[in-house]
């Protein structure tokens, strides 16, 4: 349980918003997590669409064994968390929840997943290595 605690404390330094989280899931982590885990939902201005950028993330949400774990921006820039129990690709609850118990789930699922799988194990001890 130790790595768990490790891996959400290096997970909750210097994020405070959406964007940094998405480009740590879907950026450094990406490549190791299974397809389709991570979704990264993105707003649009106009000017994004004119430019062909893809937007502001908004919205980051882990497809975990049993259960999907969404962080989005809230009012004023707050970022919420929530975690959903699905059975057989339904939503049967949600429970809303801080950034510091978010990230302490997705850790779990994270450690879950680097248990079975060799190119998530080395992404993680990459994460969890010192280094520059």
């Amino acid at each position: 349980m130790g790595d768990v605690q490790l891996l959400a404390a290096m997970l909750r330094s210097d994020r405070a918003d959406v964007a940094s989280y998405a480009r740590l899931l879907a950026g450094a982590l990406a490549g190791a997590l299974p397809a389709g885990m991570v979704e990264v939902e993105h707003r649009r201005g106009l000017t994004d669409r004119m430019a062909g950028r893809e937007g502001r993330p908004v919205a980051v949400l882990v497809h975990g064994q049993d259960r999907d774990l969404e962080l989005r921006e809230g009012a004023r820039g707050a970022v919420e968390g929530e975690i959903r129990q699905v059975v057989r690709g339904v939503v049967i609850s949600r429970r809303a929840v801080g950034v510091d118990q978010w990230l302490e789930a997705l850790a779990v699922d994270l450690t879950r997943i680097a248990a079975r799988d060799a190119a998530a194990r080395e992404a993680l001890g990459r994460l969890l290595r010192p280094g520059p």
